[in-house]
């Protein structure tokens, strides 16, 4: 599986922006799709999930303020960043994961596109 993501940028505290992740290579509906991001310093950490049924989990910090979703016709998953803060500045990835069995599992990554919010 491909994935490349897109929409990252620079935005004044309190903007908006969406990233969008095209995937390629697989049946984009069998993956479990998600977010995570890794600022200067400090370790990649998970933003949002959506699996394959459509089920998501938000992290905290993000809770009430970002939105994942996914287009499966489009092979496409998105996250809608709203009141952005400077602590959201961080390199945004793209995960998909295909884990049919239990003890089966298939992990990608995107490269990443830069989100800078500057105060």
């Amino acid at each position: 599986v491909q994935l490349v993501e897109s929409g990252g940028g620079l935005v004044q505290a309190g903007g908006s922006l969406r990233l969008s992740c095209v995937a390629s290579g697989s049946t984009f509906s069998t993956h479990d799709m998600g977010w995570f991001r890794q600022a200067p310093g400090k370790q990649r950490e998970m933003v949002a999930i959506i699996s394959r049924f459509g089920s998501t989990t938000y992290a905290d910090f993000v809770k009430g303020r970002f939105t994942i979703s996914r287009d499966n016709a489009k092979n496409t998953v998105y996250l809608q960043m709203n009141s952005l803060k400077p602590e959201d500045t961080a390199v945004y990835y793209c995960n998909a994961v295909f884990q049919p069995l239990r003890d089966y599992r298939k992990e990608y990554w995107g490269q990443g596109t830069q989100v800078t919010v500057s105060s």
